[in-house]
This record gives structure tokens, C-alpha cells and sequence, in this order.
């Protein structure tokens, strides 16, 4: 075991990436030393950094508290980790049933080889029957996504559900926004026996993507339109888009005492959003689904690992149909720089890209 050079990929400055660099000391006997294959770019999250709008570059969270402090930023420029969708391969150590050549996924950066703390990490050991550029998702989208039901079921049944999705089977699904965790939250949404799931977006390119693996797909307005004819309202929607005119639109094509489970990320705020119109008049409800923690009273039985298997399991229903349809682009991680820049100038239809590091 030796000290090597760890590659990260970050943001020096609003508008710059840039590759920031540390040397990685050699790993206890107990821990994993890994090679990453592959890292997913989260856009959402991600370019927030590359535009200068993430909330914690302008205030700082109290953990105590639970708040936001206004004027106290707590991160600053340059940002030299970011990302958590990454796949890799041991190289080093044993432990838990991972060893030398186990593909490993989980969270911990656009960096070229991490050291994976059993006692301290998370991470999945994926199977041999799964593409591993899928393993991407194991780490935090899947159970984003998949925690987004288990609100939902939360929500319509209550504490008590054993069965991921249970409470939509044979209910129709609306799902705003055709991003990683919308169309995972759709995908989630038929594999529980939805009996049909639409999924609402501006982007013809996303629509059709979506009509490919058996949604429904139309825009956001032709969506609320088609909810109140067919369903008279929705009972929930699965908010997943970052725009407060998204969120207004999924309350709108609810039913009274219908609910928004919202797993959008709204960096901009969300002033588009009109609580004295259908929020008031239907008696509706927004829950907030986010990863950080399951509905309350089901922590017995869910969790964070077992969101990571569900995710595992339905790419061995659907890896390849999910591979072909939402890896829009892989680039080598030497060019990622590059390509964030002219993602940003150019502005490509993508859905998921990948960093190769092979």
C-alpha cells in the first residue's frame, strides 16, 4: 500500500471548473481502497455550483437549529468536491463481502479514487448481472426516488408499508419533471403495478424518452388538463422539477385534499407558487420527500440501505432499457471540465451524464 494522487473535479469559481488535486495516505487494513469507474453528474444540484446559486454559497445551515442563516455563507469558492453518484472498483482491502475486483457504488464524489470506511460509509456491492455505469444510481438518485413512494405510501396507507409503491397499484401516477428522479419515480411507479403513469416536462427530447419506456408523456398543462377529465384530480403527484410554476401545476391537477410529495430542489425559491388558489380552495397538502429521512414510523422497516436495494433490483428488472433511454452522454473524466462549460454555454438536450474514468 503506498500514498497516491487523488483527482477531484469541482468548481474554482461561478462559471469554472476545474480539477483540484490531494495525496490519499495508504488505507487502515479495514477499509476499502477503490479506482472510480464512473461518476453521474447530478445537474440539478451540480450546476448550481457552476452558476453560483447553491444555497450554502450564500447562507449557512445550523444543524442545532435547523435553519438557514441569511448572510453567513457555509461554503466558499473554490468548491473542490461535489457530486455523489459514483461506481467503483476495489483495489484494496476486504471487508463485508467486498474485496479486490468487487464493484462497489455509492457517494463520495467526481474523484478519481476514494477510501471507503466500513464503519463510517455507505456503500452497495453491485451484482455481476448489472451494467456497473448503472451503478450510478444506487447510491442517492434511486433511493431518492424510491423514498418519494415510500411517502407516498406513507401518505395514502400509513405507516405500515411492507411493499415499496404498495398504495399505487392500480392507481394512475402523475410525475412532473423528466429528470434522473422523475423518470425513477415513474419507473418505480410501474414496477408497484401503477395503472398508468404520465410524465409531465416542456422537453420534447425527454417526453419521447419517457414514451419509450412506457409512459405517458405530455406537458405540464396538457397534464393538469388530462388529470381533472380522466381522474377527476389526481390523488397525489410526484413533484420532481425545480420550478415554482412545476409545483403550482401539480397542485393544480389535484383533486381536493389531494398532495404534492415534492422531491425538487428549489435554488431560486419558488415565487411562481399561488397559495390562495387551489393550495387553499382544494385543502391540499405539500409533503417534502427528500433522502435525509423516511416518512415518520416507518423507520423500523425502511431505510436508507434498503432504498439502495430496491434501486439494485430494478435495474436488474430494466438495466438495459434504463441505460439506452437516460445515459444521454459519456465523457471521459480528463474532459469534464470542458464539457461542463459547454454544457452550460451550448445547452444540449441531455439527461444523464457520465464521466468514464476507465
Amino acid at each position: 500500500m503506498s500514498v497516491r494522487h487523488i483527482r477531484s473535479l469541482g468548481f474554482e469559481a461561478p462559471g469554472v471548473p476545474y480539477f483540484a488535486g490531494y495525496d490519499e495516505h495508504p488505507p487502515h487494513p479495514w477499509e476499502l481502497r477503490l479506482a472510480t469507474t464512473y461518476s453521474g453528474f447530478s445537474a440539478g444540484t451540480e450546476l448550481t455550483f457552476m452558476k453560483g446559486t447553491n444555497p450554502y454559497l450564500h447562507s449557512r445551515w445550523d444543524e442545532g437549529r435547523r435553519i438557514f442563516v441569511q448572510g453567513e455563507a457555509g461554503m466558499h469558492y473554490p468548491v473542490p468536491f461535489v457530486g455523489y453518484m459514483e461506481v467503483g472498483t476495489v483495489i484494496e482491502g476486504e471487508t463485508r463481502g467486498a474485496g479486490p475486483g468487487t464493484t462497489i457504488a455509492g457517494a463520495w464524489g467526481h474523484k478519481s479514487g476514494h477510501v471507503i470506511a466500513p464503519d463510517r460509509d455507505r456503500f452497495f456491492v453491485l451484482p455481476d448481472t448489472i451494467d456497473p455505469m448503472l451503478g450510478i444510481y444506487v447510491g442517492q438518485m434511486g433511493p431518492i426516488a424510491a423514498n418519494g413512494l415510500l411517502y407516498a405510501d406513507h401518505e395514502l396507507s400509513g405507516a405500515g408499508s411492507t411493499r415499496l409503491g404498495s398504495s399505487l397499484a392500480g392507481r394512475p401516477v402523475l410525475v412532473f419533471g423528466a429528470g434522473i428522479v422523475g423518470f425513477f419515480t415513474a419507473l418505480f411507479a410501474q414496477r408497484a403495478g401503477a395503472s398508468e403513469v404520465v410524465i409531465a416536462d416542456p422537453s420534447p427530447f425527454r417526453r419521447l424518452r419517457a414514451e419509450t419506456l412506457g409512459m405517458l408523456a405530455m406537458e405540464e398543462h396538457e397534464a393538469v388538463d388530462y388529470a381533472k377529465a380522466r381522474w377527476r384530480g389526481a390523488d397525489l403527484v410526484f413533484q420532481t422539477r425545480a420550478s415554482g410554476e412545476s409545483l403550482h401545476k401539480a397542485m393544480k391537477a389535484l383533486r381536493p385534499h389531494g398532495c404534492v410529495i415534492d422531491l425538487a430542489f428549489y435554488q431560486a425559491g419558488a415565487d411562481p407558487v399561488r397559495l390562495g388558489e387551489e393550495f387553499h380552495h382544494n385543502w391540499l397538502s405539500i409533503r417534502c420527500a427528500q433522502i435525509g429521512r423516511v416518512p415518520p414510523g416507518m423507520e423500523r422497516l425502511w431505510d436508507h440501505e434498503r432504498l439502495g436495494r430496491e434501486t439494485i433490483d430494478l435495474l436488474a428488472e430494466r438495466g438495459p432499457a434504463i441505460g439506452n433511454q437516460l445515459v444521454t452522454h459519456v465523457v471521459p473524466f480528463d474532459e469534464a471540465p470542458d464539457f461542463l462549460r459547454h454544457l452550460v454555454a451550448e445547452r444540449p438536450d441531455f439527461i444523464q451524464i457520465v464521466f468514464d474514468y476507465t
